[in-house]
Order: structure tokens, then C-alpha cells, then sequence
């Protein structure tokens, strides 16, 4: 089964909060943009040379989205990415290699008020290569 999550720590947040690893599923239709950092020099005879750009090349950036979830459930994932502002966590993705982790950050993200308690919660996790 295809995985796309990441485990809110317990306790990561402030004492006891929250009291237990806290797993956090993306929604269904979640989307993946990929791009590589590629140097090219164009000639003028139409014929160009190409190269990778650094070691880690592959820029990915993961569209996600909880929604239709309880206030305390979205309120929990705004508070964690608040909390982790600036530095990365683990993102769980399956692919081709199985369930791959991989680290991200989240330096934005949007709340829909849906109802009174049921809300919705879109960001972008940017892929970062970093230990």
C-alpha cells in the first residue's frame, strides 16, 4: 500500500504535546513536481552541451493536502510545521524503490475553515538534501 505521510514525534510540539508519535496521512491526489538543475550552453548552430548542476540535482516539491479534518487534527499539523519552521523533517513517500524517506520543509502553508470543526489544510513540502 502506498504511503505518503510523516510522524509528528510526541512531545515535539511542547510537554505532551502531542502524548504519542502522531502519524499524518496526505490526502489522495497529492502531486509531485520534479525538476533537475541542468547547465546548458547553446551554440548558434542549433547544438547545445549539457551537465548536472551539484550532486543532488533533482529538485521535488510535493503539493499535499489534509481535508475535512477535525480542528484538533489540523490545528496539531499547523502547530507541528510552525514548530519545525526553518529546519527539515521526514516525509514518507512510496515509489518505484519502495517506501523512500525523504527530508523536507514546509515554508508555507494554507487553512480553510470549512465548518466549525472541520477544516482543511494545503501546503508545498520542498525536497532538501541535508543530514
Amino acid at each position: 500500500m502506498s504511503k505518503f505521510s510523516f510522524t509528528i514525534p510526541a512531545d515535539s510540539i511542547s510537554a505532551g504535546v502531542p502524548a504519542a508519535n502522531e502519524e499524518v496521512t496526505a490526502d489522495r491526489g497529492m502531486t509531485r513536481a520534479s525538476k533537475h538543475r541542468v547547465l546548458k550552453a547553446s551554440f548558434g548552430d542549433g547544438y547545445e552541451q549539457r551537465v548536472l548542476d551539484g550532486l543532488n540535482t533533482k529538485n521535488d516539491t510535493f503539493s499535499v493536502g489534509f481535508n475535512n479534518r477535525t480542528a484538533a487534527e489540523i490545528n496539531l499539523i499547523a502547530k507541528y510545521f510552525d514548530v519545525q519552521a526553518g529546519k527539515n523533517f521526514t516525509f514518507t513517500v512510496t515509489d518505484l524503490d519502495g517506501d523512500t524517506n525523504m527530508k523536507v520543509v514546509c515554508e508555507e502553508y494554507n487553512i480553510s475553515y470549512n465548518h466549525e470543526n472541520f477544516h482543511s489544510l494545503t501546503t508545498n513540502l520542498r525536497r532538501v538534501y541535508e543530514p
